[in-house]
C-alpha cells in the first residue's frame, strides 16, 4: 500500500501517513540506530561508574603524570558522546531525512 492509497482512508492525516509502509520504514531505520547507540553508550557510562566505585586501585593507576585511568576514561565520555551525535547526524542525513522529506512533501500536496 502506498502514502496516497493510504492517505484516502479515515483518521486524522497523521494517523493516516502513521500507518503508512513509508513512515513505518522511517521508524525501523531511526530505531536500528537510536536503540543499539543509546545502549552502547549507557553500557559504556556505567563502565565508567561501575570502576570508579569498584576499582578504585584500577582507575587511580597512574598513566602520564597526573593523568590517571579515571581522566581518561572520562574525557572518554565526552568523546564518545559527540561521537554519536556525529554518527547519528550522518545516519539521519543519509537515511531518514530524504525519507522524510518525501512524506512530509506526499502529505503536504494531499492536503492541497
Amino acid at each position: 500500500m502506498t502514502v496516497e492509497k493510504d492517505l484516502d482512508r479515515g483518521g486524522t492525516p497523521y494517523e493516516r501517513v502513521q500507518r503508512s509502509p513509508e513512515f513505518q520504514e522511517l521508524r525501523r531505520r531511526f530505531r536500528a540506530f537510536v536503540f543499539p547507540a543509546t545502549v552502547a553508550f549507557l553500557t559504556w557510562y556505567l563502565l565508567y561508574v561501575v570502576l570508579s566505585g569498584w576499582a578504585r586501585g584500577f582507575m587511580g593507576t597512574q598513566i602520564v603524570g597526573f593523568i590517571n585511568v579515571a581522566l581518561i576514561f572520562g574525557l572518554l565520555q565526552f568523546v564518545s558522546t559527540f561521537l554519536i551525535a556525529w554518527l547519528y547526524a550522518r545516519h539521519a542525513e543519509a537515511k531518514l531525512d530524504p525519507m522524510a522529506a518525501e512524506l512530509g512533501a506526499r502529505v503536504e500536496g494531499e492536503g492541497k
